[in-house]
């Protein structure tokens, strides 16, 4: 991973493009003022420094059959047993986010169940098992109402 400076134009490009990563480099350089080959060889070098992660589709979950969302406060029996917990819930197909927090929890999980019997099992058999962990707390979400990426422009301001 190398380091790398950014600046508004490559700001810009990746505003542009969190917004809709199929939109091509033409039309973001048309958006950006900039050419095709420089939106090219920024989003290469910001692959290569780790910026970028990677793409994905944003699935809408009840649409394939995963009615409910719940997220999980994960209670560890020490702090250090992060990495452990972290590896096995890592492995469990539902569980989509995973955060290491401060507060009440040591850990806060996504997860995504067809329904509450999918949900209670997920819990019994899967997750409440691990070592290290010693108790769950489940919040169910009732809706998504919004889910975005950060608008960088106006959050980072850089002037070079």
């Amino acid at each position: 991973m190398i380091n790398y400076d950014f600046d508004n134009i490559d700001l810009s490009i990746l505003e542009v493009l969190m917004n809709n990563a199929n939109k091509p480099y033409t039309e973001v350089a048309r958006l950006v003022n900039v050419s095709g080959g420089t939106v090219h060889v920024r989003m290469r070098k910001m692959e290569e420094a780790g910026v970028i992660k990677g793409s994905a589709l944003i699935i809408d979950h009840p649409k394939v059959g995963l009615d409910l969302t719940a997220f999980l406060g994960i209670y560890l029996a020490k702090s250090s047993l992060y990495d452990q917990v972290f590896s096995q819930l890592k492995a469990i197909d539902e569980v989509t986010t995973i955060h290491y927090t401060t507060g009440n929890y040591n850990m806060f999980v996504r997860i995504h169940c067809r329904n509450t019997n999918h949900l209670k099992d997920l819990l019994h058999d899967k997750i409440q098992p691990i070592e290290g962990i010693v108790r769950t707390e489940t919040i169910i979400s009732l809706d998504e109402s919004l889910n975005r990426p950060v608008q960088l422009t106006s959050l980072v301001h850089l002037v070079k």
